[in-house]
């Protein structure tokens, strides 16, 4: 594996990283879950499932788009 790929695919994986990290400070409004109340807790991880779910949509759509 040359230089290039490599150092490509460790700023792929820690800008990943950095983007879940931020859908997750978005979903739950940048509250500490010990802070939140059951309702909140429960919207935060509706608003993290739903992002998951676009993540794979989009992973399937690129998957698609190859074929």
């Amino acid at each position: 594996m040359d230089l290039n790929r490599l150092i490509n695919m460790l700023v792929r994986m820690f800008v990943n990283k950095g983007v879940n990290a931020g859908i997750n400070y978005a979903a739950n409004r940048g509250k500490d879950p010990k802070d939140m109340t059951r309702e909140e807790r429960q919207q935060a991880k509706a608003g993290r499932q739903a992002a998951k779910r676009a993540r794979q949509a989009m992973k399937l759509g690129r998957r698609i788009g190859r074929l």
